[in-house]
């Protein structure tokens, strides 16, 4: 009963993209860059790694090459050098509408270039040509057991699909290495393409008994996964537009793009690289970060009731420190103002959403909290990341799943792990192997016989 009609779509991996063209005069422009760049400055020290930085997470400690975004701690992130509200400038939006439309933002993100209407309609079109799955996947997708968490579930099908990879197959077949970008290209926009039909089967599966949307393929590919999801509003495409394209990427650091970094580097494919990546964005302290902060508001909207004053919201921010407990929601590992993801997100509220009594909440409590974050004195950053009110907005708009909520987000970060991967292969990055040392060796290199031997 899971299943829609019957596919009949035959995948081809020979479309002629005009990305793919495109990236095929860039590449070799950019491995000169990276040649020209190891000469003169491969000897160059990026800075200086402390023990507690070895022991802390490796903060502060630059170590990747990731091109496609950077993360400022006072400016937050930029996509190729484009803020958030260049993309919402820049970038194609749906009919009507006024966010940024991922597919748009995927050309920006693979080539540095903002498209052109011809380009953007041309990788809308790829993307659309290669969405749809098999009955066998749709079936692999629809036996999985209920009660298994939806971000397992999608890494399972990710890793379903692996065995159509281009790349692993032409691997096996002893492909030059300098075509690998050729190759992984395919794969990249095919798990791209896939993506929403895969999260919105996991989704109705687990959530509508099963009772499948069929894609309309006038639809754009986030406005899409909206409508494959149930959610056929204007608006909640739109909040489904901008929250994947502002999602897209974070850097190379974090858990979910380093780990399909990391995994790719071994020359994985993209469907292995990415599933690993998947699990570590399953992980409480990554991805599950907004279901925590919605979680605490709802909590305390039901101990306020009708009185939410900045008083009340006070008294209750000061009795969660007070129990040992963080404000989910607020600061970061890198950035020291407030996120500008948040910002996009709390500006779309604000034109779109009138009367929602947690959205108001929401607001009130970031008039609220970093003042009391910073009269502590222990805390970097007291102000909000995108997590404050990412989850806020999907609750509003009817999506009250909180388990699903990392689904959305991994539909997103899909676009930044691609993109790297691709271009770590065109570079022809090695496997990445960091150095590791134990408390002893610590203790004789920094210790009194250590330092006098110096």
């Amino acid at each position: 009963k899971f299943l829609a009609k019957p596919c009949t779509y035959a995948p081809s991996y020979n479309f002629s993209s005009l990305l793919k063209q495109r990236l095929n005069d860039i590449v070799p422009q950019k491995q000169a860059e990276l040649k020209e760049i190891k000469q003169k400055y491969g000897q160059e020290e990026i800075g200086r790694i402390t023990v507690d930085q070895a022991i802390g997470g490796m903060r502060n400690m630059f170590g990747l090459v990731w091109d496609a975004s950077l993360l400022h701690p006072k400016d937050g992130i930029t996509f190729r050098g484009y803020s958030i509200p260049d993309l919402c400038n820049l970038l194609h939006k749906a009919p009507g509408g006024d966010q940024p439309l991922p597919e748009s933002l995927t050309w920006l993100l693979m080539t540095g270039e903002v498209p052109k209407d011809e380009q953007f309609r041309d990788l809308q079109n790829e993307i659309r040509s290669k969405g749809q799955l098999t009955r066998e996947t749709e079936q692999f997708i629809a036996n999985l057991p209920k009660d298994m968490h939806p971000m397992t579930q999608l890494s399972m099908a990710v890793m379903y699909l692996q065995s159509n990879s281009k790349f692993a197959a032409a691997y096996r077949n002893g492909i030059h290495k300098s075509k690998y970008w050729e190759v992984i290209y395919d794969d990249c926009i095919d798990l791209i393409a896939k993506l929403p039909r895969i999260c919105a089967l996991i989704y109705r599966h687990l959530y509508k008994d099963g009772k499948l949307i069929d894609s309309d393929p006038n639809l754009d590919w986030a406005g899409d996964y909206s409508h494959m999801l149930g959610y056929s509003q204007h608006e909640m495409k739109e909040c489904i537009r901008g929250y994947l394209s502002i999602h897209s990427d974070h850097e190379g650091g974090n858990v979910s793009a380093h780990t399909t970094h990391l995994v790719g580097s071994a020359l994985a494919d993209p469907y292995l690289s990415y599933s690993a990546g998947l699990n570590g964005l399953a992980g409480p302290l990554h991805g599950l970060a907004n279901q925590e902060v919605l979680r605490w508001l709802l909590d305390l909207q039901k101990e306020l009731g009708g009185d939410v004053s900045e008083a009340k919201v006070k008294e209750f921010t000061q009795r969660t420190l007070g129990s040992g407990k963080v404000i989910p929601g607020y600061g970061h590992a890198v950035l020291r103002h407030t996120d500008p993801r948040y910002t996009h997100l709390r500006d779309f509220a604000i034109k779109y959403i009138k009367d929602d009594k947690l959205v108001e909440l929401c607001k009130t409590v970031y008039h609220v909290v970093p003042p009391i974050l910073m009269e502590l004195g222990k805390v970097k950053n007291p102000w909000p990341n995108v997590d404050a009110h990412s989850g806020v907005l999907l609750y509003h708009y009817g999506m009250k799943e909180f388990d699903y909520y990392t689904v959305v987000f991994a539909v997103s970060r899909a676009l930044g792990c691609m993109t790297n991967l691709f271009w770590a292969r065109a570079f022809g990055f090695p496997i990445e192997r960091p150095g590791s040392v134990t408390l002893d060796w610590i203790k004789d290199k920094f210790g009194p016989e250590g330092k006098s031997s110096k």
